[in-house]
């Protein structure tokens, strides 16, 4: 927060909030500059009635200017090609939309901008006050560039400013000229001089369209007459008059695209030459070219790609294991601690038993979720993630998915919903479909619990030379996904028929130094998500489990008393003995061991007894309910002076037996179980409104199901 004084015969209560929208190419570095001008005070969204996701923040400027920042998606042009795309179009020519803006911050790359500049003239000729930030700054210097900044401004008809949002470089400058613009909007908006000369049947159909739907400038009303088809602002009635007026005018979409592109760019073409003078042979380019010629190799690309994911999973395994072991200290401390000061009431029974061992359950593994997110932000913020796009591409074709699949897949790594939600980009109507059925396959954070939990009875926790074998077990895991969702894709592939093929096309941004900012935003935002919502979900799972837990029907509870009774007598059991068989044998006369039994047949073949059971039930509305859910039971189910639910789960015994409940072949089982299952309800939602049926989810929910089921049921036989 910047301090500053209020004008004289100002206070902050005369200020409106305004909305500025941050808009930009993608790569351009809006997302670093919203969290210069934001901070911490962003939240993520969607945009109403659809999943595309924005991040807004508010801030106030030097006066106490209030303004609400929306981070658009990023965007090539006012033609879109993708979901994304059609969002912030649909924003821009939407006056009432709730996330229409005010004013724009256009985000161009300093070393790129020919590119960038195709969007901003567009812009500027819908009527918005633009204010453009050229960005890169600091690598623009470095590289010999110099900007003529009034030349711009002249011809481009807006406010220019230079900043670099990795270093934090001419932020100050951008807040004084941002509140410079929305001073303008205190008075009448005066409409610039057209960059884009509109064609005389332009004109005619602009005008017709205006007179139908309003627009504020003849470019408005031209964009509305090309897009009327799907712009849901419109209306029926409204489209239905435009598509009238476009056809009695014989305008031709596709064509008068292709000859706006054109005009605009023999506009601002030798505008930038005019502009920008570059002294040496910028290191960095030579640089990234060098680079890009053995990461992007056909061979070795691939190969080091899979050599970094290994990496990645073997820090996930070295380095969180300290940390883990303290918090599941703390827990079990916390919790001894208030058994000892708290009365013998059931709802201090619900508070240990139920509630904080349901909770120390999950959030011991913050850590390996944290470094998970680290690494992954780190390979995004240097330009290694579009790199893997585009490695991947001929390979994703074959499967019948696109280049851009595989960041939807490396994104699965952390959640399946925004993975889903960033298949917008793919243009291709079957290409997104398959992208969207298989990214469940791909282990998501979710899993790390069950993941770390049953890998330690399938895999001893050594090494051989410098790699941990529960390291390479978790990679398995993720190996095993992959698999299972390339040759899922390619059923589909078969299955699925369309006569379309799309392109990869996709700006590759120079290897820059990660802006470390920008890698504790995204950690935080994720972990703090992931412990939220997970948190929510084991809170009021862990109530109803302690209540079915801990009660059951009287005659029932009333038979387990009278048995634990005579077996104390018969065998001589002491005091805590006889307290650990009387809970075990409440445990399964209660409700919950009820509804155990009732599924145990079911899945008896692959190994799993009725605790298990009642887990996997709960864990169809989350995975990670699953650690929680075990550490509930099996609190429950003895002494509870032991909140590690690795140790928990080693000691359970099969009563019939005397062998560990997780051996080899149940984990196992359990383990290709959890890398299969459709155990989110939350990403079949996200399914269903991507797809707009209830088919799509349902087809997903039965395969994905019908494959762990089998899965593991083909295992547990196998290794039994």
């Amino acid at each position: 927060m910047h301090s500053a004084e209020v004008a004289v015969g100002q206070s902050p209560a005369d200020f409106k909030k305004v909305n500025i929208a941050l808009i930009g190419n993608p790569n351009s570095g809006k997302s670093s500059l919203f969290n210069l001008l934001t901070g911490l005070h962003q939240k993520v969204g969607n945009f109403p009635g659809v999943t595309v996701e924005w991040k807004k923040g508010d801030f106030r400027l030097d006066n106490q200017q209030e303004v609400t920042l929306i981070d658009f998606p990023g965007t090539y042009s006012c033609y879109p090609n993708s979901q994304d795309e059609r969002i912030v179009i649909q924003n821009l020519l939407d006056p009432d939309s709730d996330t229409h803006p005010d004013a724009i911050i256009y985000v161009a790359d300093i070393t790129k901008l020919e590119n960038h500049l195709l969007l901003l003239t567009q812009i500027v000729d819908l009527g918005f006050p633009v204010l453009l930030v050229l960005n890169m700054a600091d690598i623009a210097e470095a590289g010999g560039i110099t900007i003529k900044k009034e030349l711009l401004e002249e011809q481009l008809r807006c406010r220019t400013v230079m900043v670099s949002s990795r270093t934090g470089s001419g932020v100050e400058a951008l807040r004084i000229q941002l509140q410079e613009l929305i001073n303008q909007l205190q008075g009448p908006i005066q409409v610039q001089p057209k960059l884009y000369e509109l064609s005389t049947k332009e004109k005619q159909l602009s005008k017709s369209v205006q007179e139908i739907a309003s627009g504020k400038t003849p470019y408005h009303g031209l964009l509305m007459a090309h897009h009327h088809s799907w712009l849901p602002f419109l209306g029926e009635a409204r489209r239905e008059k435009i598509a009238k007026v476009v056809q009695q005018t014989e305008f031709e979409s596709l064509r008068a695209q292709v000859t706006e592109t054109l005009q605009r760019f023999n506009f601002f073409t030798p505008l930038v030459k005019q502009a920008i003078r570059t002294q040496t042979t910028r290191k960095s380019q030579v640089f990234t070219e060098k680079l890009d010629n053995i990461l992007t190799h056909r061979i070795a690309g691939p190969l080091l790609f899979l050599l970094l994911m290994l990496l990645v999973f073997q820090s996930i395994y070295s380095w969180a294991s300290y940390p883990m072991d303290g918090i599941e200290a703390i827990f079990g401390w916390f919790g001894e601690g208030l058994q000892q000061i708290m009365p013998d009431t059931w709802y201090s029974d619900l508070l240990t038993n139920g509630i904080i061992a349901g909770l120390a359950g999950i959030l011991v593994f913050i850590p390996q979720i944290t470094i998970l997110f680290f690494l992954i932000a780190i390979l995004e913020e240097v330009g290694y993630m579009a790199r893997a796009a585009y490695i991947f591409d001929r390979i994703m074709q074959f499967f019948g998915l696109n280049g851009r699949s595989i960041v939807a897949l490396i994104s699965g790594g952390a959640c399946a919903i925004p993975a889903i939600m960033s298949t917008r980009t793919i243009s291709n109507w079957k290409e997104r479909l398959i992208t969207i059925l298989v990214t469940p396959l791909i282990s998501c954070s979710a899993r790390i619990p069950v993941y770390t939990v049953l890998i330690g009875f399938v895999v001893p926790a050594s090494t051989v030379g410098i790699f941990n074998l529960q390291g390479l077990a978790f990679m398995g895991l993720y190996l095993l996904g992959i698999v299972a969702a390339l040759l899922t894709a390619l059923v589909f592939k078969l299955i699925l028929r369309s006569g379309e093929r799309s392109y990869l096309m996709l700006e590759l941004p120079e290897y820059r130094w990660p802006v470390m900012r920008n890698v504790g935003y995204t950690v935080w935002e994720k972990v703090k998500t992931f412990v939220w919502e997970a948190g929510k979900i084991i809170f009021v799972i862990s109530i109803v489990l302690w209540f079915l837990s801990s009660y059951g029907p009287e005659a029932g509870m009333a038979a387990a008393i009278q048995e634990t009774n005579n077996t104390a007598a018969q065998q001589g059991l002491d005091e805590t003995q006889t307290a650990d068989l009387l809970a075990a044998k409440k445990l399964e006369a209660s409700y919950a061991g009820i509804f155990g039994k009732f599924v145990e047949p079911a899945i008896q073949p692959l190994g799993f007894d009725w605790k298990i059971g009642i887990a996997l039930i709960t864990s169809f509305a989350a995975r990670e309910v699953f650690v929680g859910t075990m550490a509930t039971i099996y609190s429950i189910g003895s002494e509870a002076d032991e909140y590690s639910v690795r140790k928990q789960m080693a000691a359970e015994i099969r009563p019939d037996t005397g062998k560990p409940v997780y051996d080899l072949a149940t984990s196992l089982s359990l383990l290709i179980f959890y890398a299969f299952a459709m155990q989110c309800m939350s990403t079949l939602a996200v399914v269903k409104r991507e797809t707009n049926s209830y088919k799509w989810p349902l087809i997903q929910f039965l395969y994905l199901s019908a494959l762990a089921y089998f899965g593991s049921l083909l295992v547990y036989q196998l290794l039994s």
